[in-house]
Formats: structure tokens, sequence, C-alpha cells
């Protein structure tokens, strides 16, 4: 993975990180569950994070499969 895409990807999991920790804390401490938008935003993300390794895994596939 060239280091752009490891920082894109790292940026990625600290953005989720930090908003998954919130909703926990929400959960947790005031007994609330997330607004349905900050949960949407950070599914976005995973889909964004998973499209990006996805990309990834099927350049690094078709480059197995011309080898054979």
């Amino acid at each position: 993975m060239s280091a752009t895409k490891r920082e894109e990807v790292s940026s990625h999991l600290r953005y989720i990180r930090l908003e998954l920790r919130e909703m926990h804390q929400m959960l947790i401490k005031e007994d609330l569950l997330p607004d349905l938008s900050e949960a949407k935003e950070v599914h976005a993300q995973l889909d964004a994070l998973l499209e990006l390794l996805s990309d990834k895994r099927v350049k690094n596939l078709k480059g197995q499969i011309e080898k054979f």
C-alpha cells in the first residue's frame, strides 16, 4: 500500500474512531441514542474506507491473475 493510501486510510480510521467514541459516550453517560444523521455519517465513512481498500484489493487480484 502506498504511503498516500496508508495516510488516507489512517485518517478515515481516526475520524471513525472519534465519532464512534462520541456515540458511545452518549449511550453510556446520557442514556441517549445518537442522532440518525450521525450514524449515517459514520456508515458513509466506513463505506468510503471499504471502497478505498477494495480498490486496492481488486488491483492486487487482477495482478495476481495476470501472473498465472
